[in-house]
């Protein structure tokens, strides 16, 4: 039952515009002005914010952007209140929605028409993730973000190598940089695999993960922390949805027909995470394989094709998830003739 349920109960709308260090709200109640507010984001700010709207004695509906670390913490915060219901919004809806409303741009504005979306739009409540699953995420994020900046060493260390102009104490630099952060990705992800075994739930999920072809512990680590914080009744169109991968068509009249295109308006860690074991999954696969066939000789260019690929995949672990079985491929490609 939503927190919200009691139907007597006067609503309040808010809308708040989150930056690192400040929080610019706007709280409209029945036909009342709107008023305008600003809090520090921090602990103290959200425990005034959450004062400010109790103060009011009325249900609330909070509307905020999700800005990774920067809304968190207030979403947690609103989240665990009775009488408070918060919606963590992709930017870009709210954008769109915005178009509609305003010209200016500022935090003060933008707090105005979340506000305006939690009492026109259709209101979907978030949903705290579970705390390992925040953990997991967290700490696979920070282990992409380490092997990026290993890839830039790399490419920086052969440079160097490669001109007799370079100082040896600068190539020497450049293979410490690089075996530390070796150290502590390695470190990291084994501190990654300690937490699933402290949470049977997740290591199902990964055990069930690595059984599908492409899918290796390393994937499946970073799949695994942008999926754990995803509320379980999701469908898995809405999974595609949050991945950005759902298909964009442009066709209009007999003057409009431009090629199809994936959203991009969702989780782009998700979307990295999948590529790789796509790329994997096609040579390894058969029936990811002649599925990627299938579409090139229907003459799909190969990145759609991959891209067509990605968006199995994430069905194959949905389906996964759901069934608690190991990856079929009979199952995710029912009607696929094998050559």
């Amino acid at each position: 039952m939503s927190k919200l349920s009691d139907p007597l109960l006067p609503a309040v709308f808010c809308g708040i515009d989150v930056c690192a260090a400040t929080l610019a709200v706007a709280i409209q109640q029945d036909d009342q002005a709107l008023e305008r507010r600003e809090f520090a984001n921090n602990a103290s700010g959200h425990k005034a914010l959450i004062a400010c709207l109790h103060k009011r004695k009325a249900r609330a509906r909070v509307s905020l952007e999700a800005t990774s670390i920067y809304s968190l913490d207030l979403a947690l915060a609103l989240d665990a209140v009775e009488q408070i219901e918060v919606a963590v919004l992709n930017p870009k809806v709210v954008n769109r929605f915005a178009q509609t409303l305003r010209r200016s741009k500022t935090d003060s504005a933008d707090a105005q028409v979340l506000a305006e979306y939690s009492r026109r739009m259709p209101f979907t409540a978030w949903r705290a993730p579970n705390r390992n699953g925040l953990q997991l995420r967290t700490i696979s994020r920070h282990i992409s973000g380490l092997s990026v900046q290993h890839t830039r060493e790399q490419n920086r260390l052969h440079a160097a190598q490669g001109s007799a102009a370079t100082p040896g104490c600068v190539v020497l630099d450049l293979k410490r940089s690089l075996a530390s952060l070796k150290r502590r990705i390695v470190k990291l992800r084994r501190q990654a695999m300690a937490l699933l075994q402290l949470d049977e739930a997740l290591r199902q999920r990964f055990e069930l993960m690595i059984s599908i072809p492409g899918i290796a512990q390393i994937s499946a680590l970073q799949l695994l922390g942008e999926l754990a914080a995803l509320p379980d009744e999701m469908s898995v169109r809405q999974w595609v949805a949050h991945s950005g991968l759902d298909p964009v068509h442009q066709d209009s009249g007999s003057s409009v027909h431009r090629p199809s295109r994936i959203s991009r308006a969702g989780n782009r860690h998700l979307r990295r995470a999948l590529y790789m074991p796509a790329l994997v999954a096609v040579q390894h696969d058969p029936h990811l394989r002649a599925f990627y066939e299938l579409l090139q000789n229907r003459h799909k260019a190969k990145l759609q094709a991959l891209i067509a690929v990605v968006r199995k995949l994430l069905h194959a672990i949905y389906g996964v998830f759901r069934s608690q079985m190991p990856y079929d491929g009979h199952k995710l490609f029912p009607a696929l003739i094998l050559g």
